[in-house]
């Protein structure tokens, strides 16, 4: 990863043109990006989670009667 020196893809608009895909397919083009973006949806924020481990519980209890 550059540290702040030059960048020939920056020169040649590389970097802009990735980010107007990414910005118009509403995906992102990094594996990091798209991490963040699947967590968030599995998650939405960490709220979600309240409801799941209820849920979960609630689900096993109804299997094994």
């Amino acid at each position: 990863m550059n540290k702040g020196g030059f960048s020939w893809k920056r020169l040649f608009g590389i970097s802009a043109a990735k980010a107007k895909i990414s910005r118009k397919i509403g995906i992102p083009l990094t594996k990091s990006g798209r991490q963040r973006k699947i967590g968030k949806l599995i998650t939405g924020g960490g709220c979600v989670v309240y409801f799941i481990v209820p849920a979960t519980f609630v689900l096993l209890a109804w299997l094994r009667i």
